[in-house]
């Protein structure tokens, strides 16, 4: 597919949007919420091309990978990969606003965080756009245990902020804008660590202005990947994991996965540590998207971003 980098094809989740869906879901509750929704997704199928192409060439790598659809997919399965995604955008709102039955969600490698955050420690998490971050959030403002910083490429950020103060007055989870991570943004999320804080950067779309990714194998074929992450986590001195968080069954599992307990870069050997931070990262991913194939989020051409 032609490359095209993904800031290009713009987010399809946006403030007023989720606002939106909020007050419909609040007020007329879960099928007029799908009424308004699964129409909004229909129509963006059928008008965006790009988007109906990398589902399909990411469910295509998906099978001939991990053969978890079964068969060779086709209109019926990309149809079921967006409407997926519609029902994520119920989750977030669910989520954000409250409504979610926390009981519903698992937790899987939860242990490892509660014991940092006993010790007073903070580390990285690097995340992707598949599942629902939102639910993660969501568990996390609910224990009251963890607080969250999460970098995102969105000048919406203090909107979003002042939403989920809204709906949670309380929570625990903060959105910081940043287009690159400088020395003033190291400086403050360094003092977040320092008091024992999470960050969560995502780890799967390559820098908006350009920058230094490194190509590892992904679902068969070679993908350029960041590196962000795997620096951030050496700069604050801190464990570096992967979370995510999928639905599965009759509800969701947040997964938490050890990549690293600290990320060191020798200067002659960088490239081969983000090689294979990055390679662990992609792997586990995989992982993940064999038992929930339709939660991967990325409609753009994936593997030919650069």
């Amino acid at each position: 597919m032609k490359p095209v980098h993904w800031a290009d094809v713009g987010e399809s989740t946006f403030v007023l949007g989720l606002r939106f869906l909020v007050a419909v879901y609040r007020l007329f509750g879960r099928v007029p919420f799908l009424l308004v929704l699964y129409p909004v997704v229909f129509y963006y199928r059928v008008r965006r091309g790009v988007a109906r192409r990398a589902s399909m060439e990411y469910l295509q790598h998906l099978q001939a990978t991990h053969g978890s659809l079964g068969q060779e997919p086709t209109w019926r399965h990309g149809l079921r990969h967006f409407l997926s995604f519609a029902d994520t955008l119920l989750d977030k709102t669910l989520a954000m606003s409250g409504r979610y039955r926390f009981e519903n969600i698992r937790f899987d490698g939860v242990e490892a965080i509660l014991e940092l955050t006993k010790r007073g420690q903070g580390a990285v998490f690097v995340t992707a756009h598949m599942g629902c971050l939102e639910m993660c959030q969501a568990a996390i403002n609910r224990t009251r245990r963890i607080r969250l910083n999460v970098l995102v490429h969105t000048a919406h950020a203090e909107q979003f902020n002042r939403l989920l103060g809204r709906l949670d007055p309380d929570g625990a989870v903060r959105l910081i804008q940043v287009a690159e991570i400088t020395p003033a943004t190291a400086v403050l999320l360094s003092e977040c660590v320092a008091r024992g804080e999470f960050v969560a950067i995502a780890g799967d779309r390559v820098p908006v202005g350009g920058g230094r990714t490194v190509r590892v194998p992904f679902l068969g074929a070679e993908a350029d990947w960041p590196v962000g992450p795997y620096v951030l986590a050496a700069l604050l001195k801190c464990p570096l994991f992967l979370m995510a968080c999928l639905r599965e069954g009759d509800g969701h599992t947040l997964h938490f996965d050890r990549l690293a307990d600290e990320v060191v870069l020798p200067r002659r050997s960088r490239d081969e540590v983000f090689a294979t931070l990055a390679g662990q990262y992609a792997q586990r991913i995989e992982t993940l998207l064999a038992r929930s194939p339709y939660e991967w989020f990325n409609f753009f051409p994936f593997w030919a971003q650069r």
